[in-house]
């Protein structure tokens, strides 16, 4: 048996195993919620009351949906010219810094000019995040999977200094978190007097920017011909090293306004617990997609929807929250699995 490549995958060909992917994830998460002792169809059915059943609990989901499209962005614009970042978690921690850093009384300016001020700074300072382990690998060929993980690690570790020292609030009871932003520096809420923010707007906003930017623009053409053949590329006279450090700075732009919408949106300040692993869940969403910009969106609302449904199935009827992770992971399997046979089909020699 071999793997023969298909040179047109036709319609179906692309969307049926992907459908198919997704249903088996459901399948094991059924078999894995019957051996914990539940009903699966009362599991499936209070996850989704849980996540959409309720004005509460779908402006909840949304909330949690909104890092996820930053994130998921960001590692699809990655991805799709072949630069392997796996440090949105890096980026989105920055976004924060800058975030605090300026929007808690370093700039005492209106909110109009403020936020978008705030919004640019956070992109800016996870654009410079991506962009060493970009230069190192077009400069020295160090491999970007090792770089940008271990990123993620020192970040945090930097983080943790500065919530310990310098960003400190004074009036945190001693508790490693930074001050709150000043009011000017909140995004406004979307519905008055429930969490929703206008960071929700904003992520929607880039999903169909990226999306004109990847269909519409030479440097998308630029950064799907590198993704496809960098060497072909070269020769068809594409700068393979400048598509890639541009690819780097919108990559890492989009997950820092991740963690730019968590804090002037959501919490107000920074803890070390911000993300309980955006960028990382960001992998999954972006592969789920297929790294289609707009197919993010929908990706990022089904995991919001599993781990927000998950919390409240779990307290309903004591099943596991882990199941969430397991559906996750094993779509993700699965969804990679279906990725290649949307592009090769077996052959019995």
């Amino acid at each position: 048996m071999r793997l023969e490549a298909i040179s047109q995958p036709s319609v179906s060909r692309r969307i049926v195993p992907p459908m198919l992917a997704i249903v088996a994830s459901f399948v094991i998460a059924a078999l894995l919620a019957q051996i914990a002792g539940g009903n699966p169809f009362a599991v499936f059915g209070l996850i989704f009351k849980g996540a959409l059943g309720s004005k509460f609990a779908l402006l909840e989901t949304l909330n949690r949906a909104t890092p996820l499209i930053f994130t998921g962005l960001a590692v699809a614009v990655a991805f799709r010219a072949k630069l392997w970042n796996i440090g949105a978690e890096a980026q989105l921690y920055a976004g924060a810094v800058i975030t605090v850093v300026l929007g808690t009384g370093a700039l005492a300016w209106p909110a109009p000019v403020l936020l978008p001020t705030l919004a640019i700074g956070a992109a800016f300072a996870g654009a410079i995040v991506l962009l060493i382990p970009a230069m190192l690998k077009t400069r020295f060929g160090v491999d970007e999977v090792v770089t940008t993980l271990l990123f993620n690690f020192i970040f945090l570790l930097f983080v943790s200094y500065l919530l310990e020292g310098p960003l400190k609030d004074p009036m945190g009871m001693g508790w490693p978190k930074s001050a709150r932003l000043i009011p000017e520096a909140r995004l406004p809420r979307i519905v008055e007097g429930l969490r929703l923010h206008w960071g929700f707007a904003l992520a929607l906003i880039c999903a169909v920017a990226v999306w004109v930017i990847d269909r519409k623009t030479t440097l998308g053409f630029e950064m799907r011909a590198v993704g496809q053949n960098p060497e072909a590329a070269r020769f068809a006279g594409i700068p393979v090293t400048k598509v890639i450090l541009k690819t780097a700075l919108l990559s890492g732009g989009l997950a820092a306004l991740g963690g730019f919408s968590e804090v002037a949106g959501l919490k107000g300040s920074l803890t070390l617990d911000l993300s309980p692993g955006f960028g990382y869940t960001g992998i999954v969403v972006a592969m789920l997609a297929l790294l289609n910009p707009l197919g993010v969106v929908a990706a990022a609302l089904f995991v919001a929807i599993i781990f927000v449904g998950a919390d409240s199935m779990s307290r309903a009827i004591g099943v596991p929250t882990y199941l969430a992770d397991i559906m996750l992971a094993s779509a993700l399997l699965l969804m990679v699995l279906a990725i290649l046979f949307t592009k090769f089909r077996v052959r019995r020699d």
